[in-house]
């Protein structure tokens, strides 16, 4: 597993609820610094009443035998495809080794059920380690085992979530990211990533969108989007907020049912219009219900903006279907 060819949502994210619940120490470095969803930074003369800062999660030095560890509560039930253990910034004092485990609990700190998903890996310093947890089930808690002592800058859980449809009773998002909706490629993202588009709620800033390089030749940009579940879209909504002198002139949609992510690629014949081009307008959100073809159910969409810039949200209002 690579970061820059991951298709799938961090879990970890804050905004999605996760939590960090429980550290055996975390003295020099809180535990909440784990999950932050910031690059992690080094401040050079920064330090505080425990000592020098650093910007992760950081526990002392163990003189009596033992392991750290920390437990990490999903916001959203998912099945964890990979992680990203990051050990930046941290030289002498990051943890040799580390193992993951994973349960499914309704408790803050489960104490029993965990199964391995990583075992005990050598680490180095200042380094990312991208570990592919091949496992299929759904997971709630996520438990980091440090050995013996250290600091863990991040840890990144990649993922896709797993959404309970059961009690759902007529229009749902189902392109949002706690639905488990989520983009699997596009044609570029220079200035941000493609996922910001089915997270949950605003765009905080123009950084919280999917935003492309400014196209210099022929073409288009787009984003294919993976629904959390096949649905009839019925309304769909653009939000270009936060975007003034770079949103995309135009938008379309286009929907089509394929059996795996795979079979979505940009080029197949299978796409049928959902949305024909319609102008946007900067920072605003704009809602397309009449104007939506009747194209049936789909599992997945290509959004196509024109012919370049930035959009802050997508969301894809509709029918589960079956």
């Amino acid at each position: 597993m690579t970061r820059s060819t991951s298709k799938w949502i961090q879990l970890e994210q804050p905004r999605l609820g996760t939590r960090v619940t429980y550290a055996t120490d975390d003295f020099f470095a809180a535990k909440e610094r784990l999950i932050d969803p910031a690059e992690p930074v080094f401040l050079a003369d920064k330090y505080d009443d425990h000592g020098k800062w650093m910007d992760g999660w950081e526990s002392r030095r163990r003189r009596g035998g033992g392991h750290d560890y920390c437990v990490i509560r999903l916001g959203v039930h998912g099945v964890i495809h990979g992680f990203d253990v990051d050990t930046s910034h941290f030289t002498g004092n990051f943890p040799p080794e580390a193992s993951i485990e994973a349960c499914s609990s309704d408790a803050d700190v489960p104490e029993d059920g965990w199964v391995e998903l990583i075992p005990k890996t050598v680490l180095t310093g200042n380094s990312h380690h991208f570990l592919d947890a091949g496992d299929d089930r759904v997971w709630s808690h996520v438990r980091l085992h440090i050995y013996p002592d250290g600091g863990v800058a991040r840890l990144r859980i990649f993922g896709e979530i797993r959404a309970d449809f059961t009690d759902v009773d007529g229009f749902v998002d189902l392109a949002a990211v706690e639905h488990g909706g989520r983009a699997i490629a596009c044609s570029d993202e220079h200035y941000g990533s493609m996922h910001n588009l089915t997270a949950p709620g605003r765009g905080m800033n123009m950084g919280d969108g999917w935003e492309t390089a400014r196209r210099r030749g022929p073409g288009n940009d787009w984003v294919i989007i993976a629904l959390g579940r096949p649905g009839v879209i019925e309304r769909a909504e653009v939000d270009t907020a936060h975007f003034k002198g770079n949103y995309p002139d135009r938008v379309s949609i286009e929907g089509a049912m394929f059996d795996s992510d795979d079979e979505a690629g940009a080029d197949s014949p299978k796409w049928r219009t959902l949305l024909p081009e319609a102008k946007l307008k900067m920072d605003q959100q704009h809602y397309f219900d009449e104007s939506l073809e009747l194209i049936g159910a789909v599992s997945h969409v290509r959004v196509s903006i024109y012919p370049d810039g930035g959009v802050s949200r997508i969301r894809l209002f509709g029918q589960v279907h079956g």
